[in-house]
């Protein structure tokens, strides 16, 4: 399971380098990825905590790279 969390992981990283503002809201995110919701959760999750992307918002997450 890490491994596909670490995978999702790098996609999410491309969607959002490949983004006009290097953002999106996850529920966006979630449809573009095609990815089971959960999986993108625990890889954004994973993202957020190394420092790569700011999670901000309260009904609708924006998920943005860090720069």
């Amino acid at each position: 399971m890490i491994i596909e969390i670490g995978i999702v992981a790098g996609e999410i990283w491309h969607f959002l380098e490949n983004r006009p503002n290097k953002e999106s809201l996850l529920s966006e995110m979630i449809n573009c990825l095609g990815r089971p919701r959960e999986l993108v959760l625990m890889s954004v999750g994973w993202l957020g905590r190394e420092g790569h992307v700011v999670i901000s918002g309260d009904q609708d997450y924006k998920i943005t790279l860090r720069r």
